[in-house]
């Protein structure tokens, strides 16, 4: 699952990928709680090992999976 988070005061957007469906539910819940004020930050690791740490304050939106129809360019690893 492809997840974008957006940055107050940013044009540019974070983006990662979670391919564990244990860990997109773990995230969700601290997406949740991050935007509801209950904590000060929100962590998450991807499904390359990249850790983020962003601070729930300043962040605008969580967006959830991909457009349907969507395509990814560029080089395949």
């Amino acid at each position: 699952m492809e997840i974008r988070i957006g940055i107050i005061q940013s044009v540019r957007e974070i983006t990662l990928e979670i391919d564990d469906e244990k860990a997109q539910t773990k995230f969700k819940a601290a997406s949740e709680a991050a935007l509801a004020g209950k904590t000060e930050t929100l962590t998450a690791v991807d499904s390359r090992g990249r850790e983020i740490m962003v601070a729930a304050s300043k962040i605008a939106y969580v967006e959830f999976g991909a457009p349907e129809g969507a395509r990814k360019m560029g080089f395949g690893s």
